[in-house]
């Protein structure tokens, strides 16, 4: 008895020790939720005295920690001292990888989007594709940086993959696996060429420290070449760092214009990030188009939401990703560390840019919504991208790109409305009445299945 009663205080210890260093402040400020711990002890301490075999107390409280951690989204984690060691030593640089973006989505390993020119793209790896397992390892409740170090490793070196991709009747189906080598990622890459008409285009593959002065040197380049207006393409980019989003921003609008801000429970995550200085383009200058997808996601999405909201730039494409939040890691005893969602992404006019893909009540919010929808699917769009992986890079010389043969509807309907073939508000009225006729296409569909569920008989008649 007396042995039990050791056990019991030393689980009660353990988790009030972890709870105390992962919530400093809770002891100043207990409310009644706190006086659940009471049954969390409870749990630990039955599992401890009952479980078929011996289990450590320190292998349960993690365990417990990771749990209310993993129940808020799908951004914060317990990390433990290796995955926080990682995550310490994990540079912007040269990695051997597959060119994966990924997020967790309705518990699944999915991909936000393959970066043209990179193994993943080059085996037709597509965005929203769920990765199952790993070299045969699942993925199952597993931790997405777990995740993603299965898929890490020596440039040259192979991994398979098992996938499912969404079919037409939008559920999820297998696939066959993929087998990939891995290779030296290098994320920042810019092309540019021009197009009809005086229209300059640029292709942004990431943001990351250089992008900006990628995309200057572009521009210039452009404009020697008889640039008129732009296109910005951003489809398959899945982002990168903020500061290159608002600098990337800062070459388009005025002074003091509101590019991005930060919002959550606390005044001191409420953060503004505005433009400063005189713009190299402005709008009567260089009229401007922004390509998005479904694989356009975080710093892409903030840049495509500010130029929207402040009329720089319009929008033709798809429903972008929703990928936008505020994450702060607090280092914790032991090497181990707590990466917590602290605040989320607003565009200037207030659109929350984070989609909530576990509530689905909540699907109409989040992600970059185009001026003008052009609906085609990412098997099409991934062949118009295509050819970038065929470029051959000489060093001290230009990149030269190959022939883009593939039908680009997107790109053709942005050139369109910038060369003056159509009005931007005949698109977005042309755009507004077809996406009513999928929705209904779509409901009559959904209709037709459910009676044919009930009544299969009439298929018959």
């Amino acid at each position: 008895m007396k042995l039990a009663h050791i056990n019991k205080y030393i689980t009660v210890t353990a988790v009030l020790f972890f709870m105390g260093t992962l919530f400093p402040y809770a002891y100043g400020a207990v409310d009644n939720s706190l006086k659940k711990l009471r049954t969390l002890v409870d749990v630990l301490e039955f599992v401890k005295e009952n479980y078929v075999e011996s289990v450590e107390t320190d292998k349960l409280v993690t365990g417990a920690v990771k749990g209310v951690v993993g129940e808020l989204d799908d951004f914060s984690a317990y990390l433990e001292p290796k995955d926080y060691k990682e995550l310490k030593n994990d540079t912007q640089g040269e990695f051997g990888g597959l060119g994966i973006r990924l997020q967790k989505v309705d518990g699944y390993v999915t991909v936000m989007t393959p970066m043209p020119g990179t193994p993943a793209f080059k085996a037709g790896i597509m965005p929203q594709d769920r990765i199952l397992a790993v070299d045969g390892k699942e993925l199952t409740e597993m931790q997405l940086d777990e995740a993603v170090a299965l898929m890490r490793g020596k440039a040259g070196s192979k991994v398979v993959l098992s996938l499912s991709r969404k079919n037409e009747q939008g559920t999820y189906e297998k696939i066959p696996d993929v087998s990939l080598k891995r290779a030296v990622i290098v994320p920042e890459v810019v092309y540019h060429r021009m197009l009809e008409k005086g229209v300059g285009y640029v292709y942004l593959v990431d943001f990351s420290g250089h992008s900006t002065d990628e995309v200057k040197k572009a521009l210039a380049d452009l404009k020697k070449h008889g640039m008129t207006s732009l296109v910005l393409d951003l489809r398959f980019n899945p982002g990168g760092l903020l500061t290159g989003a608002v600098e990337m921003s800062k070459l388009f609008l005025p002074a003091d214009k509101m590019v991005v801000y930060t919002k959550g429970r606390k005044p001191e995550y409420y953060q503004e990030y505005k433009t400063t200085g005189t713009p190299l383009y402005a709008l009567e200058d260089l009229p401007m188009a922004i390509l998005i997808n479904q694989g356009s996601a975080s710093a892409s999405e903030i840049v495509s939401g500010a130029l929207q909201d402040n009329e720089r730039a319009f929008v033709v494409g798809q429903r972008s990703f929703g990928k936008a939040s505020v994450q702060q890691v607090l280092p914790l005893s032991g090497g181990a560390a707590l990466r917590l969602t602290i605040a989320k992404y607003y565009t200037p006019s207030g659109r929350l840019i984070q989609r909530n893909y576990r509530d689905k009540s909540k699907k109409d919010e989040g992600g970059i919504i185009p001026d003008v929808e052009v609906v085609v699917s990412m098997e099409k769009e991934a062949k118009v991208f295509r050819p970038y992986s065929e470029t051959v890079y000489t060093p001290g010389q230009p990149v030269k790109l190959p022939e883009f043969k593939e039908e680009d509807p997107v790109l053709e309907k942005a050139v369109a409305i910038l060369t003056g073939q159509i009005t931007l508000e005949d698109a977005k009225a042309a755009s507004q009445k077809e996406a009513q006729s999928r929705k209904k296409q779509k409901e009559e569909k959904k209709e037709k299945s459910e009676t044919q569920a009930t009544h299969p008989e009439e298929d018959n008649k």
